[in-house]
């Protein structure tokens, strides 16, 4: 069986060697995706950086300024590692700065139901961003990744309103120690 699609690869190389131009690197699904739909910043998301230059857009870091709620002033930086077959998977999003915050564990896992069980392929990076900006106003702590934060804010929000100044202002709460992010 002639596989159509290889041999037209082939001529397609050749015809560029031929030419003298280097070979232009095939794009994934995912990286074409994010090309076409591109991320626009919310006011919330102060920027967005490629650490390992433009070449490499599945992998970027998004800085989230909340506007409002606890964390108004504070910023938050995530990393976001997109699969090259997104849409159909979702990115992975880390917290790089630790917070004190029921859906962000300290090691900075992120609950949040998009990017997981409730993830759908008509979905977006902005969605996403718009999701964690969420989180960052409005916690929830019914399902939560840091327990003993779920229970203050479920138990005492003014506690929980101070650790997390606290927190951001870069001190402990309890036995952890929080660099400053405000």
């Amino acid at each position: 069986m002639i596989k159509l699609f290889k041999v037209k690869e082939k001529q397609r190389e050749n015809a560029e060697n031929a030419n003298g131009k280097t070979p232009v690197k095939k794009q994934s699904a995912g990286e074409l995706r994010l090309h076409r739909g591109s991320v626009i910043q919310p006011p919330s998301a102060r920027f967005i950086t490629f650490p390992n230059g433009k070449d490499d857009l599945m992998n970027f870091e998004v800085s989230i300024r909340p506007d409002e709620g606890y964390y108004v002033g504070g910023t938050f930086v995530f990393t976001f590692q997109v699969s090259p077959i997104y849409p159909h998977e979702a990115p992975k999003v880390k917290c790089k700065t630790k917070v004190y915050h029921p859906n962000i564990d300290l090691e900075g896992n992120v609950c949040l139901n998009i990017l997981r069980e409730d993830w759908k392929p008509v979905l977006n990076i902005n969605t996403i961003i718009y999701g964690l900006f969420h989180l960052f106003t409005q916690p929830n702590y019914e399902d939560p990744l840091n327990h003993e934060a779920a229970a203050v804010l479920r138990d005492n929000p003014k506690l929980f309103e101070s650790n997390v100044r606290r927190a951001m202002a870069g001190g402990y709460v309890g036995q952890t120690f929080f660099i400053r992010c405000i």
